[in-house]
C-alpha cells in the first residue's frame, strides 16, 4: 500500500460502518477531464459523500490512456501490450485522484483496500498489479475501466457499483465486456459527473 501524503493535514474521518454487502465502488471515467471543473467538484462530492461509508475508487484512464491508443495507431501494439499499458495509466490516473480527495489512500490490492477501509479511509485503487496478478479480463479496448471496475466490485462483494461519465447520455455508456463480467443482481448506476451526489445518497 502507498499513503499518499497531503499538503495540509486533514481532521481523522470517522470510522466508516460497512455498506450492508460491501463498499460502494465509484469508478471516475477520465473522460469527465474534458469538462472544466469536472474533476473538483467530483473530488469534492466524494470526500462529503465518502464520510462515515466504505468506498473504493476505480479510475478511468483519460488522457494518460488516450496517449497508449495514439501510440498504437502510430506505431502497432499486440493486444497484450495495449492492455498492460492501458492499466498503468489507470495507475497514473489513480495518482492524480489520491492527490486531490482528502483522507484518501492510493493502494494497489485487495489487502491495501481492506486496510485503507479498516482505518476509516477512502481506498483509491491502482489495479495495474491486481489485474496483472489475477488476468481475468479480454486483452484489448474491450474491457476498458468499466470491467475493471464491474471486476474489483465482484471481487468486494461491493453493495453497488457506480460509474461516473461525462454525461449522461452515452451513446454506449459502457464497454463491450462490461455485461460479462459484472456480477449479476449488483446495483449499476451510470451517472453525468455532476449527478454522483445523488448516486451515492443512501
Amino acid at each position: 500500500m502507498i499513503r499518499m501524503p497531503h499538503s495540509t493535514p486533514h481532521p481523522a474521518p470517522p470510522t466508516r460502518a460497512p455498506e450492508a454487502g460491501g463498499p460502494i465502488v465509484v469508478k471516475i471515467g477520465g473522460g469527465l477531464l474534458a469538462s472544466p471543473g469536472a474533476l473538483g467538484h467530483v473530488c469534492d462530492t466524494l470526500a462529503r459523500a465518502a464520510r462515515g461509508r466504505a468506498v473504493v475508487v476505480v479510475p478511468g484512464g483519460g488522457p494518460f490512456a488516450d496517449a497508449v491508443r495514439e501510440f498504437e495507431r502510430r506505431f502497432g501494439l499486440s493486444a497484450d501490450a495495449g492492455h498492460w499499458m492501458a492499466l498503468l495509466a489507470m495507475d497514473q490516473y489513480a495518482h492524480v485522484l489520491a492527490e486531490r480527495i482528502p483522507d484518501a489512500d492510493l493502494v494497489e490490492d485487495v489487502g491495501g483496500i481492506g486496510a485503507a477501509l479498516g482505518r476509516g479511509r477512502m481506498a483509491i485503487l491502482a489495479p495495474y498489479r491486481w489485474l496483472r496478478n489475477a488476468d481475468v479480463l479480454p486483452h484489448g479496448w474491450e474491457a476498458t475501466s468499466d470491467s475493471v471496475a464491474a471486476f474489483v466490485s465482484g471481487a468486494l462483494d461491493a453493495s453497488r457499483l457506480v460509474l461516473v461519465k461525462p454525461a449522461d447520455d452515452l451513446a454506449e455508456p459502457v464497454d463491450r465486456a462490461f455485461a460479462s463480467v459484472v456480477p449479476a443482481g449488483l446495483p449499476v448506476a451510470i451517472v453525468g459527473w455532476e449527478r454522483l451526489e445523488a448516486a451515492l445518497s443512501p
